[in-house]
């Protein structure tokens, strides 16, 4: 229990959610769509609004992390881990706008009914970017710890047999 006060610990527990909770929130803005569903809207954009809010709490347990973590790796896991909170940097923006955006979508349109349309397609379409940019941060995350990430894979020079 003693590892929950960890930030490191409670980065590692939580940092799948903004990558997974917005796969699901396309998945169902998708189906939410094709059923043209107000319900099924309200729902997707719950899901969507809770990945997003969940973003900076990662971002927060990360940047508590840093340091501790920093001490922990070798050179290469170091450089990683710097390029890890420095594209976390760059796109946190992007959370903070999206779960305010999904929020602005459950509850604009009942007293704009127009603006149900336009802001849920808008949401998607941020969400779709913000799950683009999860996966950017994500990518070095990973060979912070484990070296047998960093290994480049590239194609032989050799001619191909014939």
């Amino acid at each position: 229990m003693n590892e929950l006060t960890k930030p490191g610990y409670l980065h590692v527990i939580i940092n799948h959610l903004p990558i997974i909770g917005l796969a699901m929130g396309i998945f169902a803005m998708a189906i939410a769509l094709f059923l043209r569903s107000r319900a099924a809207q309200i729902t997707a954009l719950a899901v969507v609004a809770f990945a997003a809010a969940s973003g900076p709490v990662v971002f927060i347990t990360g940047e508590k992390a840093y340091k501790p973590i920093r001490k922990l790796t070798d050179d290469a896991g170091s450089d990683y881990l710097d390029e890890h909170m420095d594209r976390a940097e760059q796109t946190i923006g992007l959370f903070y706008a999206l779960a305010i955006l999904a929020l602005t979508g459950q509850f604009v349109p009942v007293w704009w009914p127009k603006t149900g349309t336009p802001i849920f397609t808008l949401t998607l379409l941020l969400a779709i970017i913000s799950l683009g940019a999860a996966i950017y941060v994500a990518q070095p995350a990973g060979k912070i710890r484990h070296s047998e990430f960093r290994i480049e894979r590239t194609l032989s020079t050799a001619p191909a047999e014939q």
